[in-house]
């Protein structure tokens, strides 16, 4: 039940993605940056973690999901350092999501080419 549970959360916000894709004049960069804000203000409101709860990957996968990690982290930082935290706590949580994006990015530079436009 939980694999289902994953699918449907997973799949509803690749719809609203899909959605501010088709209907929008958005671009790309500009809707995975709302993503994560929307992941940042969903788990400053205390609502990611339920979220999270139920849906498992199908929540903390997508972008949402790293934005309310960096939250996470920042709470967790600054309960444990003071304010300073606020400037360390969105790195130390994000550190693996953000490698795996640098190592994932030097790996197909490596093994691609660029086109001329």
């Amino acid at each position: 039940m939980m694999f289902l549970k994953a699918f449907v959360v997973g799949g509803l916000i690749c719809v609203v993605g899909q959605i501010l894709i088709d209907k929008t004049k958005l671009t790309a960069g500009r809707i995975l940056v709302g993503f994560v804000v929307a992941g940042v203000v969903i788990g400053a409101l205390g609502w990611f973690e339920p979220l999270e709860k139920f849906a498992g990957a199908g929540a903390t996968v997508p972008l949402l999901g790293f934005g309310a990690n960096l939250v996470k982290g920042t709470k967790e930082i600054i309960d444990k350092d003071g304010w300073i935290g606020i400037l360390t706590g969105p790195l130390t949580s994000g550190a693996g999501g953000i490698m795996a994006a640098v190592i994932a990015g030097l790996i197909m530079s490596c093994i691609t080419k660029p086109k001329a436009k």
